[in-house]
């Protein structure tokens, strides 16, 4: 056998050895990830198992911080004639005439909001504009709505309101679905911020609505008071014009 003959037959050798050791490490790794799927998802497909995995996370509505057995009373000892089912209905539909109008891009369809608010989903839909996009929210459905925090500050009280939403919601630029899916539910979460103001001037909102005393024109501050602390008038109790839809945000998709 010549010299090159034999150079060959070695280089034909490693040739083999090193495609016998890649398919040995082929088969190591794919038995990994098949022990691995089977374990996380019960299947050998680890594709499979991520979207089946998928396709119940789509259809499980997301859980809320329901903290209203405790925050409800608080607030009923601060303002005795609020409303919690009059202001929840109100949220939930705040809540869904902003995803249409974002979706439409028309925000007359906003229902029930403050100025505040309205020029936030005004933002949102100028932000599509510019970006070339389009969003779709379809088949909005709220599983979930809860009171989730209670908090005074700043001259202000400040009720957090969380609900679990479902929707297809999906974005697309030039025709093309760049984000989401027009096939598989998002299951979401969404904050309200449903706004007292205590004392306009500590809050710093000229165009506040607050609640003053009917006949010197005093601010009453004290929370649920039905008497002027100046005068001692008689005053009107709180009602819905005093409390305003102010913001919200998704919780775990671009906020935290």
């Amino acid at each position: 056998m010549s010299k090159s003959q034999i150079i060959w037959l070695i280089i034909l050798f490693l040739i083999l050895a090193t495609a016998c050791a890649a398919y040995v490490a082929y088969r190591k790794i794919q038995r990994k990830i098949k022990n691995f799927s089977r374990e996380i998802f019960g299947t050998d497909d680890l594709i499979e198992g991520w979207n089946q995995q998928a396709d119940e996370l789509a259809e499980t509505p997301k859980s809320v911080s329901g903290m209203t057995r405790l925050m409800e009373p608080q607030i009923a000892r601060d303002f005795p004639d609020f409303s919690w089912t009059q202001f929840k209905g109100k949220a939930e539909n705040m809540l869904i005439s902003a995803l249409q109008a974002i979706a439409a891009g028309d925000i007359s369809l906003l229902t029930g909001a403050s100025s505040e608010l309205q020029d936030q989903v005004s933002g949102m839909i100028a932000d599509n504009k510019t970006a070339g996009v389009k969003e779709f929210y379809n088949n909005i459905h709220i599983h979930q709505t809860e009171i989730a925090n209670y908090v005074k500050k700043e001259g202000k009280c400040v009720i957090t309101i969380q609900s679990a939403v479902e929707f297809y919601h999906y974005i697309e630029q030039n025709g093309v679905v760049t984000e989401g899916s027009k096939e598989r539910k998002t299951q979401s979460k969404y904050n309200i911020e449903l706004v007292y103001i205590q004392d306009a001037a500590i809050a710093d909102k000229g165009n506040a609505i607050g609640t003053t005393c009917p006949n010197c024109g005093a601010p009453i501050t004290n929370l649920g008071s039905m008497v002027c602390e100046y005068c001692g008038s008689a005053v009107t109790p709180v009602n819905i014009r005093v409390w305003s839809l102010e913001r919200f945000y998704e919780v775990d998709y671009r906020h935290a």
